[in-house]
Order: C-alpha cells, then structure tokens, then sequence
C-alpha cells in the first residue's frame, strides 16, 4: 500500500502550523484530509479556502445539505476519508 509522508502539527512551522491550527479549532484535529496536503502549505491554504467558500459560502443549499451532498458523493464515488 502505498504511503504518503506527511507533517505532523508537532512539527509544523509557518503557514502550515498556522492552518493547522485553524483545523485544530475547527475539528478538535488534523484530519487526514488536511495532513496529507501539508507537504504544500499554500496549496492546502487554498484548498481550505475553496472548502469554506463551498460549505460556507452563500447559495440556495444549506450547509448540512451540502454536507449530506458531499458525504453521498464521496461514498458513490467510493472515496472514503
């Protein structure tokens, strides 16, 4: 299986101690999602940045149906996280 190197919020420095603290707050951790995207902190800023406008943002759906939309979505696709 392959394996992905990614930067724990021990050792994280900068941007990605500063996201990672954001996820913290958010989520109560770093999800995998979030980790796995820590080796390119810009990329993962804008990543989250793209979340928030999508989940957050506003729009005719409410929030917990754009997370039902997502969840469905994810299991349809297959992509377990």
């Amino acid at each position: 299986m392959p394996r992905i190197r990614t930067v724990g919020p021990e050792e994280a420095t900068g941007l990605l101690a500063r996201e990672y603290g954001k996820a913290i707050r958010r989520a109560g951790r770093v999800f995998n999602v979030i980790g796995i995207q820590g080796l390119n902190p810009p990329v993962l800023s804008a990543s989250v940045r793209l979340y928030e406008a999508l989940m957050l943002g506003p729009g005719p759906l409410g929030r917990d149906v754009r997370e039902i939309l997502a969840t469905v979505t994810s299991r349809e696709l297959r992509c377990f996280y």
